[in-house]
């Protein structure tokens, strides 16, 4: 509210009044406070008040609802991230294949002349049976005993 004893000092020339935490106890004090006012700053007013109190409504009845947001994702990062999984794949097939080629070589005797020394620490490494490790790599596995 305007206040014509503080008009001296435009700074403070604006009052703030704490209305009521009541809806209809807010609008009657509204209809008090602006008394001498014109009727259209008073319904202004009184439009205000009812806006600002049904936006804090609506935000703590969302509150209640606590509903999952939707994130989305950009489309540059979602590409270098698939790009970045399949070479991580292809990779990692790769490393399988080459291990389970040489488990095998060292299992059939290819390696025993040369690597004596250490084909006895890997007795105990390819006595074990292999380990499946992803569904991609078990599907590699399937394709190359295959052919």
């Amino acid at each position: 509210m305007k206040t014509v004893e503080r008009a001296h000092k435009p700074a403070t020339l604006w009052h703030r009044v704490a209305l009521h935490h009541n809806y209809a106890d807010a609008l009657n004090q509204i209809d008090e406070l602006l008394s001498h006012w014109s009727r259209f700053i008073v319904h202004k007013s009184k439009q205000r008040l009812t806006k600002i109190t049904q936006l804090l409504l609506r935000t703590r009845k969302a509150k209640r609802n606590n509903r999952s947001r939707i994130v989305t994702i950009p489309a540059r990062r979602q590409k270098n991230e698939a790009r970045r999984e399949a070479k991580a794949q292809v990779a990692a097939q790769l490393e399988n294949s080459i291990e389970h080629e040489l488990l095998k070589r060292l299992r059939s005797g290819t390696y025993d002349n040369c690597h004596a020394r250490v084909l006895e620490s890997y007795t105990q490494l390819t006595s074990r049976p292999i380990k499946e490790r992803s569904h991609l790599e078990i599907e590699y596995e399937k394709y190359s005993n295959e052919n």
